[in-house]
């Protein structure tokens, strides 16, 4: 009997492995999912662009266009939650998928029960729900403005692109500004409570903030790095 996929999330994965998308599609489908599932690249970029996703589950090794490539083509025009796929798990391909984007990782040696927590923990902070943001203003530090009823930011006249993480995190600094909010805080707001995270991700995600908003790492004048403590967000001319 087949799913009904009216109300279905829609689901598109990247993956050069037709056995392995047979298999997350077997899975994923009757729990209210609609899989997709393209081999290439060059096909995953068409796919994801081109129409509207839930979240995207993207292989890093593909021959010819990698996963990396891919995100990086996606993010420019889309801020859909992308879950990663790694065959080799190394820290060093984390870093580098979370550096342009990704918003959580999965090793391919994944259980289905910890694909399907990952995956429904991007989407829901993804689809945080607009009435829970709509009662709160617009937030402005300095030059940069927040807006969580749009769940956009900017920088001065500059629109910052943001995946879903980073909102989630220049979000949560904006609200404590001029207070420290320490890793465990930040994991806290931008994951689910009981959701394991990979440590390394926040300090990837402030870098990656802090370049979009042209801050020098090395004498940051927005997102300072309070040691052995965490981070804080602070008014541009505070000493």
């Amino acid at each position: 009997m087949s799913a009904d996929t009216t109300n279905a999330q829609r689901l598109l994965v990247i993956d050069d492995d037709r056995k392995l998308c047979r298999l997350i599609a077997g899975y994923l489908t009757p729990l209210g999912y609609a899989v997709t599932s393209v081999h290439t690249g060059p096909e995953g970029v068409e796919k994801a662009t081109a129409e509207t996703w839930s979240a995207i589950i993207l292989d890093v090794m593909m021959p010819g266009m990698d996963g990396f490539e891919v995100l990086k083509a996606i993010r420019k025009t889309s801020d859909v939650p992308v879950l990663m796929l790694t065959g080799r798990g190394e820290e060093a391909d984390r870093i580098v998928g979370l550096e342009i984007g990704a918003d959580d990782y999965l090793p391919k040696t994944f259980s289905t029960r910890e694909l399907l927590a990952r995956l429904r923990a991007v989407t829901r902070r993804s689809a945080r729900t607009v009435d829970k943001d709509a009662a709160l203003a617009e937030l402005v530090v300095g030059p940069l403005r927040v807006d969580p009823n749009t769940r956009t930011a900017a920088f001065g006249d500059k629109p910052l692109t943001l995946t879903p993480v980073e909102y989630d995190l220049l979000f949560a600094l904006v609200r404590a500004k001029g207070r420290i909010k320490t890793r465990e805080a930040l994991i806290e707001d931008i994951r689910d409570r009981h959701y394991d995270v990979f440590d390394r991700s926040i300090d990837v995600h402030i870098s990656a903030l802090r370049k979009k908003m042209g801050d020098d790492a090395k004498n940051p004048r927005f997102i300072r790095t309070v040691r052995a403590a965490g981070y804080m967000l602070v008014e541009p001319d505070t000493p």
